[in-house]
């Protein structure tokens, strides 16, 4: 008798058309996982009235729902769908600025300089890793990642993602372009997405089908450790719905070949300085998802309801000043910006995950015969002060995929 082996499992998803419809056929994503596994769940009742036998007379079933996880290694575009419908908006790319003079000064961090036009108005922002992807720039400034850490309308202020790497003072080069990597999305204003996916286990060495309709994305834990692979771990929620049977729904599913991102390859940003220092960071983004309220008559439930998206973490540096902590101590408004890539070359795939307003809740150190490491929580806020035009963007959370 043949056994279902979690090798030969494939975990698959189609986004669906709306609410209610299933999605099947051609078209989905097979998903790398670690770990990855939907079930239903229902609530159960007890009767607790008292009989003279005085006996238990038995428990019902009540609302069913769906539950489950993805727990993966992060990598570019592999999660991008789970992430766009997390932050309620596609991953969109910025037009690249075309036919500019460009002129890069300074030794670290560099000053990219265009003649004419601006910058804020054709969308870059702080946190954005961009290329000189054309003009007769020395080779050396070619398709390098630079992190934008600070844009005026006629001045990109960025650093090369790789630490070691440099840029050539040179120019003014006619007929550049700037190019700002991959797509972006992030929680817009309005136009708010509300996706709904079909999961599919396919078991095929038992050749059985588990599908589950109208799930939703609650929520995603995103940990950077001291050095190793980056690990995500997505939290799904659905109303309930199931179908066995013995022939696969989601049929062909392809997915992602890239390579996974580590901690030793990236680097944080906080207040718009790079450190050395920090040693883990931890994310999640909360979009508070769950199934919505019960109905007379209806073992599933209607709807999930989906509440604000917070967005909280930590980040732990060694203890080498109190700079760090500072604005803890004023409650002050800093930044955050992880930078991870699947390389240390100077054109590394990457994802991005940029907060231009977060403050800090506490800060604790450990002790022993060890260096001292601090521990700094934070809640990351809505941006009021960006938008269109201006350096940063009017948001809680931006996440750039190099390969969305």
């Amino acid at each position: 008798m043949a056994i279902a082996k979690g090798i030969n499992k494939t975990l698959a998803y189609k986004i669906q058309s709306g609410l209610g419809v299933a999605s099947s056929g051609s078209g989905g994503t097979a998903l790398r996982r670690v770990t990855g596994m939907l079930d239903i769940a229902k609530a159960t009742y007890s009767n607790n009235e008292i009989a003279t036998h005085q006996q238990h007379t038995g428990d019902i079933h009540g609302i069913a729902s769906t539950a489950g996880s993805v727990n993966g290694n992060l990598s570019p575009s592999t999660y991008k769908d789970l992430f766009a419908s997390l932050l309620r908006k596609t991953f969109a790319a910025t037009t690249a600025i075309t036919g500019a003079s460009i002129t890069i000064a300074g030794t670290g961090p560099y000053t990219i300089t265009r003649a004419a036009g601006s910058y804020l108005t054709d969308g870059i922002k702080i946190g954005d890793i961009i290329q000189l992807s054309a003009g007769s720039f020395n080779a050396n400034n070619l398709l390098k990642n630079i992190l934008v850490t600070g844009v005026t309308a006629l001045v990109i202020t960025g650093t090369p993602v790789v630490a070691a790497s440099t840029l050539t003072a040179e120019g003014p080069i006619a007929s550049s372009t700037v190019t700002v990597v991959g797509k972006k999305t992030l929680a817009p204003l309005t136009g708010h997405t509300n996706d709904y996916y079909t999961f599919e286990e396919w078991y095929s060495d038992i050749s059985r089908s588990h599908l589950f309709p109208d799930v939703q994305v609650a929520s995603a834990d995103i940990t950077i450790p001291a050095t190793g692979i980056v690990t995500s771990n997505f939290a799904l929620v659905g109303l309930g719905g199931t179908t066995e049977a013995g022939t696969q729904v989601l049929t062909s599913p392809t997915g992602t070949t890239t390579n996974v991102v580590s901690s030793v390859s990236g680097f944080a940003l906080v207040g718009g300085t790079r450190y050395a220092t920090i040693t883990s960071a931890q994310i999640k983004i909360d979009g508070q998802t769950a199934a919505g309220e019960a109905a007379i008559g209806s073992n599933t439930i209607a709807d999930t309801n989906r509440g604000h998206i917070k967005v909280t973490g930590q980040f732990a540096a060694t203890f080498d000043s109190d700079t760090l902590g500072t604005p803890f101590i004023n409650e002050t408004t800093t930044s955050l910006v992880l930078v991870l890539a699947d390389s240390r070359t100077d054109n590394a795939n990457f994802v991005t995950f940029s907060m231009s307003a977060v403050k800090l809740f506490s800060k604790t150190q450990d002790d022993g015969e060890k260096q001292i490491v601090r521990t700094y929580s934070f809640v990351a806020q809505f941006n009021s002060a960006g938008g269109a035009a201006l350096a940063n963007d009017q948001t809680i959370l931006t996440i750039q995929d190099s390969q969305a």
